[in-house]
């Protein structure tokens, strides 16, 4: 299987059919893949939704949370459960466009590049958002990278391909895909962003606020920061 497209939900009824159907009508004959749908206990009709779409997609796979995990925990559980040894991650919410995941997904496994490169993460250049959340955003992004230095100008993008195995060793924590370019480049792979489309919520309501993100990222920025400081890199020779 070439690739594991990972999609956490929470409470995503209205949106998570189209974005089912959309994704594998890209795929369809590109790629060997296979989906798999983390609902992360929605109280919705998202589990009936989503059961009907099993029905009819053989490549679907749904994975159920008891109680609401968060976002970071609903990857976790998609990437411990793919078959594939490359990952792409969505949004549930419909705002990123299936059709960008073949071109992160050929940068990544380009000739040479799968050995270094082992993120390839998506860049929301024309966001299509409130203009409070583009501003809270961009702020974000700047005393990121300022404290991370990972190079990275959008790492709150869904749209993200990268190596299952690397993923699995990385730090395991809350909020923790904010923060992967930075965790890749400390455990040390190589990261690349590439713009991707990026389009208006059509249904549903966002999850996030600049008040349930503020507080929480500043402490996260602080702990990935101090893993950053204590990593070592030995150099390792064995005697014969």
């Amino acid at each position: 299987m070439d690739l594991s497209i990972v999609i956490p939900v929470f409470n995503e009824a209205d949106s998570i059919v189209s974005l089912l159907d959309e994704t594998a009508g890209v795929l369809d004959g590109q790629l060997d893949y296979e989906i798999i749908v983390v609902d992360d206990g929605s109280t919705d009709a998202t589990a009936e939704r989503l059961e009907a779409c099993r029905q009819r997609q053989p490549r679907l796979r749904v994975l159920q949370h008891a109680q609401r995990c968060g976002q970071s925990t609903a990857i976790a559980s998609g990437v411990n459960a793919a078959q594939a040894a490359w990952i792409a991650t969505l949004d549930g919410d419909g705002q990123n466009d299936p059709a960008d995941v073949p071109k992160l997904y050929a940068a990544a496994t380009a000739t040479g590049a799968a050995d270094t490169l082992w993120l390839v993460a998506g860049w929301r250049k024309r966001r299509r958002d409130s203009w409070l959340k583009r501003i809270s955003s961009r702020s974000a992004n700047v005393v990121r990278r300022h404290f991370l230095r990972d190079h990275t100008p959008d790492t709150g993008c869904g749209l993200k391909v990268f190596r299952r195995d690397v993923f699995t060793a990385l730090p395991q924590f809350d909020h923790m895909h904010r923060f992967l370019p930075a965790l890749v480049l400390r455990a040390g792979g190589e990261v690349c962003s590439m713009e991707v489309r990026h389009r208006l919520r059509a249904q549903g309501v966002s999850k996030y606020g600049v008040h349930n993100r503020l507080w929480v990222g500043i402490v996260d920025l602080l702990g990935v920061r101090w893993l950053q400081r204590r990593v070592q890199y030995p150099v390792v020779s064995e005697r014969d």
